[in-house]
């Protein structure tokens, strides 16, 4: 084999990124009363990603985020969300997704499809991602940042707590729209 062909082989290896835990984070916005959006996070605390430029199909993503890191600025309505009426964060700390599969859209856009594991319940969803660029750091690595978007519906996670108001509708939405932005820091 040439140095050539060496070069070329080892450049079209996946590479693996880690998540840069520091520049990264987990967002989510829920109906409250039917009329206002409270908003939300939590701490993306492990996970990685594999990719390959020549087959973005076959990249895999594996995230995690602490169910006791859930943080709406309301340390009651907090404490409620880590509760058994909702993430039941003491049984059930890490919310993870794994990745099925990936579709290139363009360019910058992919869709890539996977299992969202909630309170021990794993589901399908979808993320609409979109890579928003790549720079290198001081010290020579290489990061890129990407933002994932999806909506889901708590209720399909048995994240059902609620209650009725009196001018009809409930309290809590069942929708939940989930905003990733995260940096990635690849193998050197």
């Amino acid at each position: 084999m040439t140095s050539q062909q060496t070069t070329q082989t080892l450049a079209q290896r996946p590479t693996e990124y880690a998540f840069d835990l520091a520049h990264s984070s987990a967002e989510f916005s829920v109906k409250h009363l039917m009329i206002a959006t409270v908003k939300g996070r939590m701490a993306i605390t492990g996970g990685h990603v594999r990719y390959d430029p020549a087959r973005p199909e076959d990249a895999r993503i594996v995230a995690e985020l602490a169910a006791d890191s859930i943080h709406t600025g309301d340390e009651k309505r907090d404490g409620h969300l880590r509760s058994p009426d909702f993430l039941d964060a003491a049984q059930f700390p890490t919310l993870r997704f794994e990745s099925d599969r990936v579709e290139q859209v363009d360019e910058e856009r992919y869709r890539v499809y996977g299992r969202l594991t909630i309170r021990g319940a794993t589901r399908s969803v979808v993320l609409d991602v979109e890579h928003e660029g790549r720079a290198k750091d001081p010290w020579g690595k290489t990061h890129d940042a990407l933002v994932a978007r999806t909506t889901i519906d708590r209720s399909e996670w048995g994240l059902s707590w609620n209650a009725a108001l009196e001018t009809g509708g409930v309290l809590v939405g069942d929708k939940v729209k989930v905003e990733l932005n995260l940096q990635l820091i690849g193998a050197q």
